[in-house]
């Protein structure tokens, strides 16, 4: 490693014992540009630090890193939002089903849960993102907190009558489904978010909300075209990443096989 201090190298420097005593007097005695060391500072990369085990300076960029990871710390702002959602998630249902799942006052509170967890959704994510926040826990808790609290409207809605089972069924089977894709193709690839697919959560967060709701005459029919609308943006958008997926294992696939031939030869 260059601009090693001679003090780290045995005392071999020309300067002797003053060598070992100071990474800026060896460099002054070696006088070696190869060794890259300052007569004001010693080695970028090997001087002595005063503080630090073995004399040895980190490295700048290891200490932005660090300074990184310690920055996105699990108990960030985005983190906290998702665990909101998925503490909601149980709230949600027992006001849902509160006094038998029909009471007005109660449906009104388990709105309120609903949509303060559709909108934290709507946050997290961008913070995340926005000031590097991303961690490993909010990774795999904010796809779970989102279908979590989708899963016990639709299943709650359905128990009691107000929703068909088969609505729930296709919602869910496509995000189970569509979820599980993703993860069968990321050795090739990710499928980004499209448009539809937040078309299709807009949609399906606002048709579940008139649904929770105990709203009755026009609304009640309104509702009914909007959750009709989400069932098709559903539909339709799980078959567009299905799509995708296909095309980007054959991508991969070809990639690789470009890949191999090329080693070969």
């Amino acid at each position: 490693m260059t601009g090693v201090p001679a003090s780290a190298a045995g005392g071999s420097s020309p300067a002797g014992a003053a060598g070992r005593a100071s990474a800026v007097g060896s460099s002054k005695a070696g006088g070696s540009k190869a060794g890259g060391s300052k007569a004001a500072g010693g080695s970028k990369t090997g001087g002595a630090e005063p503080g630090v085990p073995g004399g040895t300076k980190p490295a700048r960029g290891g200490k932005i890193a660090a300074a990184a990871v310690n920055q996105a710390s699990v108990w960030n702002v985005a983190n906290l939002l998702t665990m909101l959602r998925l503490v909601l998630v149980p709230a949600f249902v027992a006001l849902m089903l509160a006094d038998g799942g029909y009471d007005p006052a109660w449906r009104s509170l388990a709105w309120a849960a609903f949509a303060i967890a559709m909108i934290t959704d709507l946050f997290d994510g961008h913070l995340a993102r926005a000031y590097n926040l991303v961690t490993d826990f909010g990774k795999i808790a904010d796809p779970i907190a989102d279908k979590a609290i989708m899963g016990a409207a639709l299943i709650c809605l359905s128990a009691l009558g107000d929703l068909p089972w088969w609505v729930t069924g296709v919602i869910l089977g496509r995000e189970l489904g569509i979820t599980l894709l993703r993860f069968i193709v990321i050795r090739y690839g990710v499928i980004p978010a499209s448009r539809g697919g937040k078309l299709k959560t807009l949609t399906q967060g606002v048709a579940v909300g008139m649904y929770i709701l105990a709203l009755t005459g026009w609304l009640a029919t309104l509702r009914w075209w909007v959750m009709a609308a989400a069932v098709v943006l559903t539909v339709v958008t799980g078959l567009d990443y299905v799509r995708q997926a296909i095309v980007l294992r054959r991508q991969g696939i070809a990639e690789r096989k470009a890949a191999l031939e090329e080693t070969e030869a």
